[in-house]
């Protein structure tokens, strides 16, 4: 039977221009490839070797998914422009402390997003750093930003979309908030997937149950009703106030900066709070405004057990002092966001903005 690092021996060596094949580097390739030490990895990753290699990179679960599954179609273009030749999808969780999250100080659960967010991030690369060590071709993009801001606003600006990659492989069901529930974890979970260009010996199911309960405090939390009962979800009104300091939102803050007179039209315009969170998120890593349907949702078994002994006690320790913190909210002129925000939170100033986005660009005619 002739083995890999029987067929790399019987390869022959190329044919080399003199000058290239003097060349040290050159020289010390083809010298490993006489003595046989550049043998081809194996075809198919064992699935157990690359889960233990995933969970001692700093993740806490994790499954991969062929690229042909058929819940990732919309994702095989833009994984083969990443990586030309993927094969396989790795989707990595990593889980959050759920106490931060839950602060209504939203500096404390901001640390815990974006520490966490390193922390996968980096448990993504060394993945892909054993991989690419074992031999093969491999890629982790950003869990979150920096993203592809060339792309910004007319075209997907992520590289690969980790939620839709962790459902395919089984980590968990996206809820009613839009995050992935994690069956152990919950909601309190931050995703990262490495991109390789080999089969895995075994993949990810998806799971046959949905760990939503179907609470609804999700619904009952958002300060700018995004989130519907019945299943709607509103975009433009989550990022345009939980996302106030990313993207649009700083694009409209600083059309408000070059639209404004003097100081003093400035400052009548924008507070001195806003001014300053606006600068601590230009200065560290910018910070949301909510994300309270996360803090509040009580899905997975790690999660679900103060919820089900004391409903009473646990929407007034988690979900009231989200509800009833004093905050602005950031809404588009006429919105539902605006009306359900006065209507539902009279105690949270709203604030009107454009959130930064401008008309889509007009298409030329086809004729």
């Amino acid at each position: 039977m002739t083995t890999a690092r029987d067929a790399d021996r019987q390869r022959p060596e190329p044919e080399l221009p003199a000058k290239l094949a003097a060349h040290p580097s050159v020289q010390a390739v083809l010298a490993r490839r006489r003595a046989g030490g550049e043998a081809n990895p194996p075809a198919v990753i064992d699935a157990a070797w690359l889960r233990e290699l995933c969970l001692a990179a700093g993740a806490d679960d994790a499954a991969a998914v062929s690229l042909d599954h058929p819940d990732l179609v919309g994702e095989r273009e833009h994984a083969l422009a990443a990586l030309p030749g993927t094969r396989t999808l790795i989707a990595m969780v990593v889980r959050m402390n759920r106490d931060n999250c839950r602060s209504p100080a939203r500096s404390v659960a901001n640390q815990e997003f974006h520490q966490t967010d390193e922390q996968a991030n980096h448990a993504a690369r060394s993945v892909t750093q054993a991989l690419q060590d074992a031999g093969y071709r491999a890629l982790n993009p950003s869990v979150g930003f920096p993203q592809e801001m060339d792309r910004f606003p007319n075209e997907r600006i992520w590289v690969v979309a980790h939620k839709t990659v962790a459902v395919a492989a089984g980590l968990g069901v996206m809820g009613l908030h839009r995050n992935v529930i994690h069956p152990k974890f919950g909601n309190f979970i931050l995703l990262a997937t490495v991109l390789v260009d080999a089969q895995v010996s075994e993949y990810g199911q998806a799971l046959d149950y949905n760990p939503c309960i179907d609470c609804k405090l999700c619904v009952a939390s958002c300060p700018v009703g995004a989130i519907s009962k019945d299943g709607d979800f509103d975009f433009l009104a989550c990022t345009t106030h939980n996302y106030r300091e990313f993207m649009s939102g700083f694009t409209d803050w600083a059309q408000t900066v070059a639209d404004s007179q003097d100081a003093a039209d400035y400052r009548s315009r924008v507070t001195d709070s806003e001014g300053a969170s606006m600068w601590q998120s230009l200065a560290s890593p910018p910070g949301y405004k909510s994300g309270y349907c996360m803090a509040v949702c009580p899905g997975g078994e790690d999660v679900l057990g103060p919820y089900l002994e004391d409903r009473k006690t646990f929407m007034g320790t988690v979900l009231r002092p989200l509800q009833d913190k004093r905050e602005t909210l950031y809404v588009l002129p006429g919105s539902h966001a605006q009306e359900y925000a006065q209507r539902r939170f009279p105690h949270k100033p709203v604030k009107e903005v454009t959130g930064g986005w401008q008309p889509p660009a007009k298409r030329p005619s086809s004729s």
